[in-house]
């Protein structure tokens, strides 16, 4: 049986995401959640916005690359995969989350005190990737919205 597990999303940050070191030191993991915005009109025509918040983690240099580029508030675009974490609470109820394992990201909208402000609208960004070895430059081209596949 074919399996297919890839999850792509564009929100904003809802926290500075926070390192973490594993006990070995030799492994670094990242949390944060983003937020998701969602327009739609009801059957009854009234306009309406829904939230949808995703707890993601990243690792590596990644995670190391994420924390030093983005904060709270930025818009972000990232790929990875749903993982399932379960355990047991104190009470000894079973408990699970959903989560996203960021592989890849690419930043949108201008980088943090450009003045183009974080509309994540009509600025391009850079990307970085697990394989990558070195930063994403701060350069950042304008692209057109009828340019973006999506």
């Amino acid at each position: 049986m074919a399996n297919f597990n890839k999850v792509m999303l564009m929100g904003n940050l809802t926290r500075d995401i926070e390192l973490k070191v594993l006990p070995q030191g030799n492994q670094t993991v990242g949390n944060f959640a983003m937020a998701m915005n969602r327009k739609f009109k009801t059957a009854t025509g009234e306009e309406r916005e829904e939230v949808t918040f995703v707890d993601c983690e990243v690792w590596g240099r990644t995670a190391e690359v994420m924390k030093q580029y983005l904060a709270k508030g930025r818009p972000v675009f990232i790929e990875g995969r749903l993982k399932l974490d379960q355990w047991e609470d104190k009470e000894g109820k079973k408990q699970s989350r959903l989560r996203v394992v960021v592989e890849n990201f690419q930043f949108i909208g201008a980088p943090a005190g450009a003045g183009g402000g974080n509309s994540g609208g009509g600025n391009g960004g850079g990307s970085y990737s697990k394989g990558s070895t070195q930063a994403p430059s701060e350069s950042h081209s304008t692209v057109a919205d009828a340019d973006i596949p999506f």
